[in-house]
């Protein structure tokens, strides 16, 4: 992980549910600024949406995913994914950045001088838009993100399309990749969070997003070939030194936003009983870098507790039970908002060729993305890691789990990628929590939000239909 400083400059950016004929002449301020320079907002979507989703992924990401579990403010961890409370509710994160990204692609594709910024914008939107759908499903798209210049009550596009039509995830990647490769100008990159310009980093980046956007749509199509050919041209991220990440500074305004919060906010979230029982099986010694020996510990023991309690009727003595690590507060200077990593490319690369899409060993592609996610989390590979419990063909699992589990251990507040590919996947495997509020069931999709019933009343009843009542258990498209 890098050790970067830099200035972020907040832009204020509205959007409207209701206009009328002479709207925009009574509400337009004569004396402010028509545009944002293109620099600013690419600094701004990278920092804003990797802030705010690393948050995310700490309060709410981490529960779905068991990674964590909550003490109290606990009805997201019960699997109440209806009424968010720290956190749960990443609907309006990802359509604000969509939306400002939006901006940016529209200048640089009307402002000749404004080129460069085409490539990076339609990567960082098709990354945002998998990140969506893959949430939630169904969702506006297509009309979604020009609320300023058009429709503000976007009908709801099928997940299918959102992968796999013209201007979706795929199309905009190989466009991305094509406009970068396309660009012959002197004009730099600014407010590149991720590669300070460098326009070849993007392309590797968006290669390996490729890549994690076929793995996730390989059980409903054919991927192998388009896999197989980035495989063989080799340019994806390959070493840590190229991850796409942003590095948080150790005080505000830079800092990971969960760390600012008041103690007791922070020491609400404890280790998941199921993360204990991972990392101890595997004598993972990341689990010191993840979390704090619990404090009424005498010898340094790690403590988990199942997740989803009734907090109203268990009596719980948070000193018992292992609170984050001091990355995640008193160093965050060490933490990364995580985009796409050398590590998550090995794995995808791994399962590719364990499925025999690419032509390549997969056990050897699976011990480079460990020994990778172990650099990356900043903790020496033990000598005999790869020959015990996490050998790529331990006794008693499946390489595919092993795959899967060591990607899930790694993406540790990232988002809510341990939990999609939980669902995608089924590894490793989760526990039932302790007082559920969703029958049970642990849910395969994030409910739209309640101001989409409000605000874009007609076409969310025709997604809520097509989800039995925008139930938390109907699966989406890739996993059906």
């Amino acid at each position: 992980m890098k050790n970067t400083i830099y200035t972020i400059l907040i832009l204020s950016l509205s959007f409207f549910t209701a206009c009328t004929t002479d709207f925009e002449e009574k509400n337009t301020n004569p004396n402010a600024p028509v545009s944002v320079q293109p620099g600013l907002l690419l600094r701004q979507v990278i920092y804003d949406f990797g802030e705010q989703m690393s948050y995310e992924g700490f309060a709410a990401g981490d529960l779905l995913s068991q990674h964590r579990t909550a003490l109290d403010f606990n009805l997201f961890d019960r699997h109440a994914l209806k009424s968010p409370q720290l956190g749960g509710n990443p609907w309006p994160v990802f359509y604000t950045n969509l939306r400002d990204n939006e901006l940016l692609l529209k200048q640089a594709q009307e402002v000749e001088t404004f080129k460069v910024y085409e490539g990076p914008a339609l990567i960082l939107k098709a990354y945002m838009a998998q990140g969506l759908t893959d949430l939630f499903g169904d969702i506006p798209y297509f009309e979604a993100f020009n609320g300023i210049d058009g429709t503000v009550t976007a009908p709801y596009d099928a997940q299918e399309d959102i992968y796999l039509a013209e201007g979706g995830i795929l199309d905009n990647l190989d466009q991305g990749i094509a406009a970068i490769n396309a660009y012959s100008g002197a004009v730099a990159l600014e407010g590149d969070l991720f590669f300070e310009g460098d326009l070849s980093k993007w392309v590797q980046f968006a290669n390996s997003l490729k890549l994690k956007a076929l793995m996730r749509i390989s059980n409903q199509e054919d991927v192998a070939a388009a896999i197989a050919s980035i495989y063989a041209e080799g340019n994806f991220i390959t070493t840590n030194a190229d991850n796409a990440v942003f590095d948080f500074t150790s005080s505000a305004p830079n800092s990971f936003r969960f760390a600012q919060l008041r103690a007791g906010d922070f020491n609400n979230f404890v280790l998941s009983e199921t993360m204990e029982d991972i990392l101890t099986d595997l004598d993972d010694d990341r689990i010191s870098v993840f979390f704090r020996p619990f404090a009424n510990s005498t010898s340094g023991e790690f403590n988990g507790l199942i997740n989803g309690i009734d907090a109203s009727q268990t009596s719980i003595e948070p000193a018992n039970y292992s609170l984050a690590g001091t990355l995640f507060r008193e160093n965050t200077a060490q933490l990364d908002a995580n985009f796409m990593t050398a590590w998550e490319t090995h794995f995808i690369l791994a399962e590719a060729a364990e499925k025999g899409f690419i032509n390549a060993d997969a056990e050897t592609l699976y011990n480079q993305g460990v020994q990778l996610a172990f650099d990356y989390w900043l903790t020496d590979l033990p000598a005999d890691y790869l020959t015990g419990s996490a050998a790529y063909h331990a006794a008693g699992t499946k390489p595919i789990q092993q795959i899967i589990t060591q990607k899930w251990i790694a993406n540790l507040i990232n988002g809510y990628e341990g939990w999609i590919e939980w669902r995608r996947t089924g590894f490793p495997e989760f526990r039932p929590v302790a007082a559920s509020l969703n029958d049970g069931i642990i849910p395969v999709r994030m409910p739209y939000p309640a101001e989409e019933q409000a605000l874009n009343a007609d076409n969310y009843q025709a997604a809520a239909a097509a989800t039995n009542d925008n139930s938390l258990n109907s699966p989406v498209w890739w996993d059906n």
